[in-house]
């Protein structure tokens, strides 16, 4: 199973749930989806899903879901790697009103480059070849498995200085 998270904020992700409706329908997924679509209006035709999820439903999708689909929050993606799952780490941009500013490219990268998450691109093109990766055990990712718990923060802010220097 395949579950979908993109947080609680008032802010939609009206094209990720369309991009994944999209690669349902040219047969680029099949398996079974759950998706928390928030504030989204677009409503899926190919998935199941909710507004909002209570934070132990939270916990039961990622438990049983192989894969799992993530906005830029780093709390969702560590829930997700701390719990042994292949992720996906998706955008939200400001040009499309999904968040206040880009701060999730930081976040997204930083856990890409590091080989813990596939980050589709930023206009999501290239979703269905993250999902064709991890299908074909060709993704290269790299398990979780640093138990501190500022080790996120300073992951995050190890890339921000090597690689966002203004």
């Amino acid at each position: 199973m395949i579950f979908v998270t993109v947080g609680s904020r008032g802010y939609q992700f009206d094209r990720l749930f369309k991009k994944l409706d999209d690669l349902y329908e040219d047969g680029t997924l099949i398996e079974e989806m759950f998706a928390q679509v928030g504030t989204s209006e677009y409503k899926p035709r190919h998935y199941e899903y909710k507004d909002f999820i209570t934070p132990e439903e939270f916990v039961e999708r990622i438990e049983a879901a192989s894969i799992v689909v993530s906005h830029g929050a780093s709390g969702s993606i560590m829930k997700a790697l701390n719990a042994g799952k292949k992720v996906i780490a998706v955008t939200r941009l400001e040009k499309y009103k999904e968040h206040i500013n880009d701060h999730q490219i930081q976040n997204n990268e930083a856990f890409s480059s590091n080989g813990y998450v596939l980050m589709a691109d930023l206009e999501l093109t290239n979703l269905g070849e993250c999902f064709k990766k991890i299908y074909d055990n060709t993704d290269g990712l790299r398990p979780w498995e640093n138990k501190d718990p500022l080790a996120i923060v300073k992951m995050i802010d190890k890339f921000i200085e090597e690689n966002w220097r203004m």
